[in-house]
């Protein structure tokens, strides 16, 4: 008998120690933000992946009233800012942005020395923002549209160059996957960075250019460039006229890159979604969305289910690319 009311006691205590605890979670995270909250990007400041980190989290300041104040830890593709992202306290005051470069493709190319795991480490907040990525060549490429591209690549494997933003980026694994949904034979040329590659595919030092769309736009609207195929949803009305990858019949082609919020895997989910809630509202400002239109982005805002279902994909797809085409980084 007093086992069964020991037994009965404790269970009460237990129960009522969850209790405890359960609202002092939902307390704090009533109470968040109580503090600044600090946002990792792991890139040099005044790419595509800083303007966008800034001018979101600028306008999520305002809903949570209190700064997101944005750190650059820039250096090997991404890893070191990731890696101490991941790394960080799970209580909401150190997040990150995410990229197609930091959670797929640095991944698949550094699978046994990457210190973090882009699946098991991050809790997924949001994708803040979508931006197109095409494939250009240089005016005097003797094909005029996507058909005719592909019809002279077959015709002449090996004859011609495309280069990217340097080796086992995302624009080289666009190029290989490319390659491989076409069955062409084209000759990967790495930079370092994209302005020196959009610089020589204009020159003729190499035929073909693989981009995202905003570094390449002011060249394909100026004629010196080419544009063949977008990987975007629908057409771009700046560059009419271009199908996207999937009008072209490569659907598998047709995938943008993105950039979003993560929070260190565990973060309550009240806290994920309170941040969630604030970037939805910025993201529906028309001044947000201008400017991302005016960087070449559209906002989108997902639900963290749905982004971590992005990531996963863009993961995946990356490990098929490096595995099948056989790459290795320098």
């Amino acid at each position: 008998m007093n086992k069964v009311r020991s037994l009965a006691v404790a269970i009460a205590l237990a129960t009522g120690a969850a209790g405890t605890l359960g609202a002092s979670v939902a307390h704090a995270a009533d109470k968040y933000p109580s503090k600044p909250i600090r946002v990792i990007v792991p890139f040099a400041p005044g790419g595509s992946t800083d303007i966008i980190a800034r001018l979101v989290t600028q306008r999520m300041s305002q809903e949570l009233g209190q700064p997101m104040v944005v750190e650059n830890k820039g250096g090997a593709g991404g890893a070191i800012g990731a890696a101490e992202a991941a790394r960080a306290d799970a209580d909401g005051y150190t997040l990150s942005i995410a990229t197609v470069s930091t959670m797929a493709v640095n991944p698949a190319c550094r699978p046994k020395d990457l210190p973090y795991d882009p699946i098991k480490d991050f809790q997924p907040v949001t994708n803040f923002a979508n931006t197109a990525n095409v494939v250009a060549v240089n005016p005097k490429f003797p094909a005029k549209d996507f058909k005719g591209f592909v019809e002279e690549l077959k015709k002449n494997p090996g004859k011609y160059s495309y280069g990217s933003s340097g080796t086992c980026g995302v624009l080289h694994l666009m190029g290989e996957s490319f390659k491989m949904a076409t069955g062409t034979d084209i000759v990967h040329v790495p930079y370092k960075g994209s302005g020196p590659a959009v610089a020589d595919a204009v020159g003729g030092q190499i035929e073909i250019l693989f981009d995202n769309l905003p570094s390449s736009m002011p060249q394909i609207q100026a004629g010196k460039l080419h544009a063949m195929a977008i990987a975007w949803p629908e057409e771009i009305a700046a560059v009419k006229g271009v199908p996207t990858f999937k009008q072209a019949g490569f659907p598998v082609l047709n995938q943008p890159v993105w950039y979003g919020l993560l929070a260190p895997k565990g973060t309550p989910m009240d806290v994920v979604n309170k941040l969630r809630d604030a970037a939805v509202v910025a993201l529906k400002d028309p001044k947000v969305i201008k400017a991302l239109d005016d960087q070449g982005s559209a906002p989108s805002g997902n639900t963290p289910e749905e982004f971590a279902k992005e990531i996963k994909e863009q993961f995946d797809w990356a490990q098929d690319v490096v595995k099948k085409q056989n790459i290795k980084l320098d």
